[in-house]
């Protein structure tokens, strides 16, 4: 179950405080469950993988050739369509559902949404340049971002090069973040820190790919009151 995924809900932010005193920052998703549309085997596509719908849509919404996918799978229409590579099916029957049970037993994950787009910003906000002086001589390049060319060799501006341009709206990868806690009867997950993207924004949350050995809060809670316990028992 570890090989596949989970796409959720960015609710907002919050804190959980623990005995110890300490506030951590947790960012609260709402992960509604996932259900299994189609099975993908080596023989038809050269891969094994799962196909799992999340989200609801009004079959209004839906163009024809999805409305006749869901029809012949005999199954409710889901907003969003996901491949997770998997090494054995049979593990997996079409019509199952997968909720955020399945992370009981993993402590970090890897969580991929889209950053707030900022629509089109100059080169000093979008990539951190100085800008031209702001004293005398200067007349209304204070926020330019200077030369971008060379000579008559090359004579172009090459790819690549920090300009001006459009800013944010991009998919980024938050790795290793640590699971706080999770509330199976509202389908919630408490994750440490923050992550990218809006309230309302779409998340997939994945086992985290590196092994780290990492302490989570928690264990290092038990670890200080075990140690606590001991000096009080030497005194």
């Amino acid at each position: 179950m570890s090989e596949i995924g989970l796409i959720g809900k960015k609710i907002g932010m919050s804190r959980e405080f623990y005995k110890t005193g300490q506030s951590v920052p947790v960012t609260v998703l709402k992960v509604e469950k996932a259900r299994v549309i189609q099975l993908i085997n080596k023989e038809n596509r050269g891969y094994n993988a799962v196909q799992l719908g999340f989200g609801k849509i009004k079959n209004s919404k839906l163009t024809k050739p999805m409305k006749g996918y869901f029809s012949k799978k005999n199954t409710e229409a889901k907003k969003i369509l996901k491949e997770f590579r998997v090494k054995d099916l049979d593990q997996y029957k079409e019509g199952n559902e997968f909720g955020i049970e399945i992370f009981k037993d993993i402590k970090f994950l890897d969580v991929r949404s889209k950053t707030i787009g900022k629509g089109f910003a100059g080169a000093m906000k979008r990539h951190n340049f100085g800008g031209l002086r702001a004293s005398h001589g200067v007349s209304i390049s204070h926020r330019a971002h200077g030369s971008t060319g060379q000579n008559q060799d090359p004579g172009k501006v090459f790819k690549g090069k920090k300009m001006a341009g459009h800013m944010g709206d991009k998919p980024r990868t938050m790795q290793n973040l640590e699971i706080i806690k999770t509330d199976l009867d509202n389908d919630l997950i408490y994750l440490k820190g923050s992550i990218p993207g809006s309230k309302n924004s779409e998340v997939l949350l994945k086992k985290a790919v590196k092994n780290i050995k990492k302490l989570t809060i928690n264990e290092k809670i038990e670890i200080f009151e075990k140690s606590k316990k001991i000096k009080e028992k030497k005194k």
